[in-house]
C-alpha cells in the first residue's frame, strides 16, 4: 500500500482524505495551523451567533459543494436579504437606503462553515491529522519522499499539496526543484482570501430587521465595503458581517473596530453601539495565507490555470488546492472539486 501525505487541512485537503478514506486508503494530512480548515475559520461563542472569519458564501452553481453538503447531510440556508439595503457612492452624500433586485441566491452552511470541516474531520481516524508542523524542505528520491519540517522528518510514497501555488513555491524547498514554468506562474498566481479583513459584529437583538433593513450595505467610503446580516439559521442569535477595505491592514484591531462602529452608527443609528463581541481578521498577517506579491496581481489572476495542476516527480507530487482547480478556482467549490479530483489521480495511481 502506498502512503500517501496532504499537506495541508483545508477543505481540499480534508475533502481529498474523506474521498480516499470511502476508498479504503488512509492519508496522512500535515497542517501547518495548529487548528484544521484553513481559509474555513467559524468563530464561535456561546448563547452569540458563529460568525465566519473566512469561506462563507455559496451559490446553486457550486454543484461540487452541493453534492458533498447533501452526501454529509449539511444543511445550509439562504443569505437574509429581505428589506432596505444602504448603498454609500460618496463621502459629500448621505447612504441611500434602496431595494436590491430579485437575483440568484447565495447561501450559507447551517451552524457555520466549520460544520463542514468538523463532519469531514469525523469521518477520519485522529491520527491522520497532523497539526503545527509547517514543512520547509521537500526531497524526491528513489521514487520516496521525505519531508522535514523544524521538528520533524515524514516520508511518503505520494504528495499531495494543497497549499496555495504561490506559497509553496517561496516557503518549500525542493530537490529537485520544481519545473521553472510552474514556479514562475505559481509566484504570479492570486490567493484567495489573502488580501481580505473580515469583521464581524454579534448583538442580542437584529434591530435593523425590526427596523426593516437586510443589515446589508454596499459603500465605496468604508471602511467596510460589503456588510450582510450574518445572524444564525435559526434567527435567534444575530450578527453583522462584512468586509474591510485593505489600507486598514495598517490600523490595530481596536482602530478597525472603532472604524467599524462609528459607519454602523451612521447606517443603523445609537443602536449598533451596544454590541456583544468584534472580532475580525486580516488574512495579510497569516502566514499559511499570504505572501507579498512582487508586482502587481490581480483578484483570482490565474486560478484555474492548468499548470498549476501539472503532477510532478513522476507524477508522485499532485498540486491541489482551490487556486488550482478547474471550475470555480478560489472558492469554497473549486476547493472540493479539487479535492475530488486529486482523489481520482491517487486511485488511478493505485491500480
Amino acid at each position: 500500500m502506498k502512503r500517501i501525505t496532504i499537506l495541508g487541512a483545508g477543505l481540499t485537503g480534508l475533502t481529498l482524505a474523506y474521498q480516499l478514506k470511502k476508498a479504503g486508503i488512509s492519508a496522512t494530512l500535515i497542517e501547518a495551523r495548529n487548528r484544521p480548515g484553513g481559509r474555513i475559520h467559524t468563530l464561535y461563542n456561546e448563547a452569540q451567533a458563529p460568525v465566519e472569519m473566512g469561506a462563507t458564501w455559496f451559490g446553486e452553481k457550486h454543484e461540487a459543494l452541493l453534492a458533498l453538503l447533501a452526501e454529509l447531510q449539511i444543511p445550509f440556508f439562504e443569505q437574509f436579504l429581505q428589506g432596505l439595503t444602504f448603498y454609500e457612492p460618496i463621502s459629500t452624500s448621505p447612504p441611500q437606503p434602496f431595494l436590491l433586485p430579485n437575483q440568484a441566491p447565495n447561501f450559507r452552511i447551517a451552524g457555520g462553515s466549520n460544520a463542514l470541516i468538523a463532519k469531514l474531520l469525523s469521518h477520519l481516524d485522529s491520527t491522520q491529522l497532523i497539526l503545527s508542523q509547517r514543512i520547509q524542505k521537500v526531497d524526491y528520491k528513489d521514487g520516496g519522499f521525505v519531508l522535514e519540517s523544524e521538528k520533524q522528518h515524514f516520508s511518503c510514497d505520494v504528495l499531495v499539496s494543497t497549499i496555495p501555488p504561490k506559497l509553496l513555491v517561496e516557503n518549500i524547498n525542493f530537490s529537485p526543484e520544481l519545473p521553472i514554468d510552474l514556479v514562475e506562474k505559481a509566484k504570479q498566481t492570486h490567493t484567495w482570501m489573502g488580501e481580505s479583513i473580515k469583521v464581524a459584529i454579534t448583538y442580542k437583538r437584529a434591530f435593523w430587521r425590526e427596523n426593516g433593513y437586510s443589515g446589508s450595505v454596499f459603500s465605496n467610503v468604508g471602511p467596510i465595503s460589503e456588510l450582510y446580516d450574518h445572524s444564525n439559521v435559526e434567527a435567534s442569535h444575530f450578527a453583522l458581517k462584512g468586509f474591510m477595505g485593505g489600507a486598514f491592514h495598517g490600523a490595530s484591531q481596536e482602530q478597525r473596530k472603532n472604524l467599524v462602529l462609528q459607519q454602523l452608527v451612521k447606517y443603523f443609528g445609537k443602536e449598533a453601539q451596544d454590541y456583544l463581541t468584534y472580532s475580525d481578521c486580516a488574512w495579510q498577517y497569516e502566514p499559511e495565507t499570504f505572501a507579498p506579491y512582487s508586482g502587481y496581481i490581480l483578484p483570482h489572476q490565474n486560478n484555474g490555470d492548468a499548470i498549476l495542476r501539472a503532477a510532478c516527480f513522476e507524477g508522485k507530487l499532485i498540486l491541489a488546492g482551490t487556486e488550482t482547480a478547474s471550475a470555480f478556482p478560489g472558492y469554497m467549490d473549486g476547493a472540493v472539486r479539487s479535492g475530488m479530483d486529486s482523489a481520482t489521480q491517487i486511485l488511478q495511481l493505485m491500480e
